[in-house]
């Protein structure tokens, strides 16, 4: 899968990918956004991309990863981040939404345009109704993020999240597919 913006492409999972995801998955501080409690093995990760491949009916996900668009041909393209889509439901037409961009890319309009990439490939290949996605109360950026990018917030888990400072808030975003008549 390749999904081509102005900046950046959406790709599919590649072998070469577990040493990056190693890194990522493994980051503590990455851990308190993605609600992970244990660090993952390179074979895990291993496994993980294997079955990338399989079909999202089966595996009711899909993981991309965010390259930076390269002038220059031949060159290995720098890779920026990963865009989740998890809990496919096709009979009700959802999916939600996770991204991690690393952080010596952020605040570049890279995240921006991935989610505008990934709305129109759900909303008009897989055909979703809505995309949803959970923040944490104090993650800003992200809450910015998403309603830029024609989220509403929707509703709140109270006390969803336990951190070490105490129980934090969640919202519930959503977005629904402007053009999808389907009943």
């Amino acid at each position: 899968m390749f999904i081509q913006g102005e900046k950046i492409s959406l790709r599919a999972l590649e072998p070469d990918d577990v040493k990056l995801l190693y890194i990522w998955e493994n980051d503590p501080a990455i851990w308190r956004i993605s609600q992970t409690l244990k660090p993952y093995s390179e074979y895990t990760l291993q496994m993980f991309v294997d079955c990338a491949t399989d079909d999202i009916f089966t595996t009711r996900q899909i993981r991309l990863m965010i390259d930076l668009n390269n002038e220059i041909p031949g060159e290995p393209k720098t890779t920026i981040g990963i865009v989740d889509l998890f809990d496919y439901d096709p009979f009700n037409q959802r999916i939600g939404l996770g991204i991690l961009i690393h952080q010596d890319f952020r605040r570049q309009g890279y995240a921006t345009e991935a989610i505008e990439l990934i709305k129109k490939y759900v909303f008009e290949t897989l055909l979703i109704h809505q995309i949803y996605c959970n923040v944490q109360q104090d993650n800003k950026a992200s809450l910015l993020l998403f309603e830029t990018t024609e989220f509403d917030m929707i509703g709140i888990q109270k006390d969803w999240l336990r951190t070490i400072e105490g129980f934090k808030n969640v919202y519930l975003l959503q977005c629904i597919n402007p053009n999808n008549e389907i009943k």
